[in-house]
């Protein structure tokens, strides 16, 4: 059987000194400067990932900035796919957010049920649709902290509709395929999304922020897949990607260890949990089921 190494990225507590860590502790927040060489190598990875994907977008359908958030919202849990297929219904029967406001939730939640979490989802779209009009006039709001008062809204999500429908991002969304990409090509150590989206917007210019992502996302779902990722035809492989969590036999194939103990997670090891989920409504609960690929 073929011996296996894996490349791992080292773990900042196994380096530091517990007494620095504590002195450095209040300071969590902010992120490093990346150093020139990580610079140049993320310059690069987009530089290639430009390549493969030109024309990498958001792929939840939608045709205005209200159709996004409900879109999103929707993602949490769900792939973009089955979101695609719910809203066309739902947006002919409610096409904006005076008529989602004023609608029967439980003609939301029928609509909505093959998404997952559907009594969750149909309320919070509904009180961000009613939030919406009470508060903006209808419109959807293009700030951050206006985004975060309207309900089933978390950062992820407002990074989204920033990002794509306004083209104003303040921030990377970080969904599951970003969280993964980021850690497995070095360009972080974190495992919080917050944290792995400072380190992002650390290393990238803001004009880079909302194109990162869909690249990031495009390349997750078309190659680096999260148990199988095809390394093998990557044009990131050697020399821009460090496969950070990859098991590599001496054979060259590539495989990634999961569902069971000794998953590769910054250097450390340990059982294969369950993800922290944006799920739309802030609340961070954790949940084993499908997540969406956009956001």
């Amino acid at each position: 059987m073929a011996k296996k190494k894996t490349i791992a990225a080292g773990s900042p507590s196994q380096r530091t000194p517990p007494a620095q860590r504590r002195a450095r502790s209040s300071t969590a927040s902010l992120p490093a400067v990346p150093d020139a060489e990580l610079r140049r190598r993320a310059k690069r990875i987009v530089g290639v990932l430009r390549r493969l994907y030109p024309d990498a977008h958001c792929e939840l359908d939608h045709i205005n900035p209200f159709q996004l958030l409900v879109a999103t919202i929707l993602s949490a849990q769900c792939t973009d796919k089955r979101v695609n297929m719910v809203t066309p219904a739902l947006f002919a029967r409610f096409p904006d957010a005076r008529a989602m406001a004023d609608a029967d939730v439980r003609e939301i939640e029928e609509l909505v049920k093959t998404t997952g979490f559907f009594r969750n989802k149909a309320r919070n779209i509904q009180g961000a649709s009613q939030r919406i009009v009470e508060a903006f006039g209808g419109e959807v709001p293009q700030t951050m902290e206006e985004l975060l008062t309207l309900p089933g809204v978390a950062r992820k999500t407002a990074n989204v509709v920033l990002g794509t429908a306004f083209k104003a991002p303040e921030g990377v969304v970080v969904d599951t395929h970003v969280q993964r990409l980021s850690r497995r090509m070095g360009l972080t150590e974190r495992s919080d999304p917050v944290k792995i989206e400072r380190d992002l917007m650390a290393l990238f210019p803001r004009s880079q922020w909302d194109e990162l992502s869909h690249l990031m996302i495009w390349h997750g779902r078309r190659c680096c897949d999260a148990r199988k990722p095809d390394c093998d035809r990557c044009d990131l492989k050697d020399k821009l990607c460090p496969r950070v969590g990859v098991s590599i036999d001496v054979e060259g194939k590539e495989s990634k260890r999961s569902g069971q103990r000794g998953v590769m997670t910054s250097g450390k090891t340990g059982r294969r949990g369950s993800r922290k989920s944006d799920d739309g409504n802030g609340t961070g609960q954790r949940s084993t089921g499908r997540r969406s690929a956009s956001r």
